[in-house]
Parts: C-alpha cells; sequence; structure tokens
C-alpha cells in the first residue's frame, strides 16, 4: 500500500466540518430576519400582505336581485341593482331594458326635476339598448313606453309631438319584430290612447290582454284607457288588478283614488291615497304624490 507524501497533505484543501458551515448559515438566516422583524415593528418596512381575492358577481345575479326588488316596491335599490349589472358587463341588452322601464316608473314617483332627469337617463338607456341590438322587440316597445311618459313631462307642444312620434314608430317595430310580444301592443295602445286615437288603441289592448292576461303594464293601461273614456268604475278594476301584480307599485293606488274621487266617493279615493302615502314610507319613497291628492280631496 502506497502512503500519501507529506507534500501531497501539504498542498491538498482542508475539509471544514459539515455541522459547522450548517450552523454559520443558520445563524445568518436568523439574525436577516431579526433584522426584518425589527423594521417592521418600527414601521420601517411595510408587510407584504396577501388579500383574499373576491369572486366577481355575474351580472345575471344583479338582474335577479334588480327583479326581486322591483316586485318588492323598491325601485330605487332595483335600479342600483340594474347598475351595477351594467357596470359587469355594459352591453347588456335586457338590462339596459329594464332599467330603462323602472327609471320611467320612478319618474311618475318623484318632484318634476327629479323625474326629468330619470327620463333623460331612461332615454339614454334605451337608445343605448337599441343600438347594441336593433331586433330586439322589448327594446322596440320599452323604447315606446319611455318616450310616450317622456311626452307627459315635454316642455313645449313641439317637444311633445317629437316624443310621441319616436314612440309611435318603436311601438310599430316593437310588433313587426314580435307578434305575440304582449308589451308591444300595450306600450302601443298606449301611444295611441295619447295621440286621441281611442278606438285603434281598445282594439290593440284587447289583443294584448289575449296574449297575457297577468301583466301589470297590460291592465295598468286598460285602465288608464277606460278613465280617458270617462268609465271611472271599470278604470278601478283595471287598476285593481294591474296591483295585484305589483301591489307596492304606489303610482297604481293614486290612479284608483283618482277614478274614485271622479265618481264623488271621497272616502274610498282618501284610503287608496292613504294607503299609497304608507307604503311609501315603509319603502323609503319621498313621494309628495299622495299627500297632495289627500288635500285636493279633502277642498272637494
Amino acid at each position: 500500500m502506497q502512503l500519501p507524501s507529506e507534500r501531497e497533505h501539504l498542498f491538498r484543501p482542508k475539509r471544514r466540518p459539515i455541522i459547522s458551515t450548517f450552523s454559520a448559515v443558520l445563524l445568518g438566516l436568523i439574525f436577516v430576519a431579526g433584522m426584518v422583524l425589527s423594521s417592521i415593528l418600527n414601521g420601517e418596512i411595510e408587510p407584504v400582505s396577501f388579500t383574499t381575492p373576491t369572486p366577481t358577481r355575474a351580472a345575471s345575479s344583479y338582474v335577479s336581485e334588480g327583479e326581486a326588488l322591483f316586485q318588492a316596491g323598491g325601485l330605487e335599490r332595483s335600479i342600483d341593482a340594474y347598475q351595477d349589472a351594467l357596470d359587469v358587463d355594459p352591453e347588456n341588452v335586457a338590462a339596459l331594458v329594464e332599467l330603462a322601464r323602472l327609471e320611467t316608473y320612478y319618474a311618475a314617483l318623484n318632484t318634476e326635476e327629479t323625474s326629468l332627469e330619470l327620463l333623460v337617463r331612461a332615454r339614454g338607456n334605451i337608445d343605448r339598448a337599441i343600438e347594441i341590438d336593433d331586433l330586439s322587440s322589448d327594446a322596440h316597445a320599452v323604447r315606446a313606453f319611455v318616450y310616450d311618459w317622456s311626452a307627459s313631462w315635454a316642455q313645449t307642444v313641439e317637444e311633445r309631438e317629437e316624443y310621441l312620434a319616436v314612440a309611435s314608430q318603436a311601438a310599430v317595430r316593437a310588433t313587426q319584430l314580435d307578434a305575440n310580444n304582449a308589451l308591444a301592443f300595450a306600450y302601443r295602445a298606449e301611444v295611441l290612447g295619447d295621440q286621441f286615437n281611442i278606438s285603434q288603441a281598445n282594439d290593440l289592448i284587447d289583443l294584448a290582454l289575449e296574449i297575457d292576461p297577468n301583466n301589470m303594464d297590460v291592465h295598468r293601461i286598460k285602465g288608464n284607457l277606460l278613465e280617458a273614456q270617462g268609465f271611472y268604475s271599470a278604470a278601478i278594476d283595471e287598476y285593481r288588478q294591474a296591483a295585484e301584480f305589483m301591489p307596492n307599485y304606489t303610482y297604481l293606488y293614486l290612479k284608483i283614488g283618482q277614478n274614485y274621487r271622479q265618481l264623488q266617493l271621497y272616502d274610498q279615493a282618501l284610503e287608496y291615497f292613504d294607503r299609497a302615502a304608507t307604503i311609501n314610507r315603509t319603502i323609503g319613497i319621498n313621494d309628495p304624490l299622495p299627500y297632495v291628492a289627500i288635500a285636493k280631496t279633502y277642498t272637494q
């Protein structure tokens, strides 16, 4: 056996013990960790935070929420829900259509200034819906509704006629796109009634009732046409049927009260005006109209 010579031993690199090296590294890491912790505690270094990602709600979820709130009479909160849906999906035609419809309904329960603002928004939303989908019968039907009600707040005769012309064109287009769309025929009947074409309006609202007898707007518009012809008792019956589908939409109770007042049945009129005021207080709508109606009834 050949032993290494002293020369070979002198030039061979010496190995450090493994345990000694590991201990040095560990001590170094502990020292660095201590320095970092001290800096964090002293506010010199901001700790890294890992936030838990929150899932984004789908637009359909907000739409469902909006539908439920509308049924409960919470128009303002329902409008907010549909706006949330559009924040998620800006080109959601169904959400744009329903938002425009709700803004128009809500306009009937506010002061003139607020109503005008709501109708401006409603027209913008429904026009946007048609830009996205010109073949939507629902979009054209609601456009007829929005512009027809806008005509009631028109500032000039020319503006009123302009709104009614747009409403009429939209209503015709809606019925052409879908011959079974009850709302399209109902809104077209409403426009014709405001244009004093009562005979044709009666035919179309009866057709809408045949297609869908369980629709709030169909009965509301039927009641409106009967009221315009002086059939106040029959109008009350239609408004009552409409209220069965939308029990917290106080516009309907105001209409019932107004027709009772026409019949000089003042106690019944006051009952429905008071019901409208009570519902508004319950659901947080600041609508002065029930109180105005009550005061007017007492003066009569």
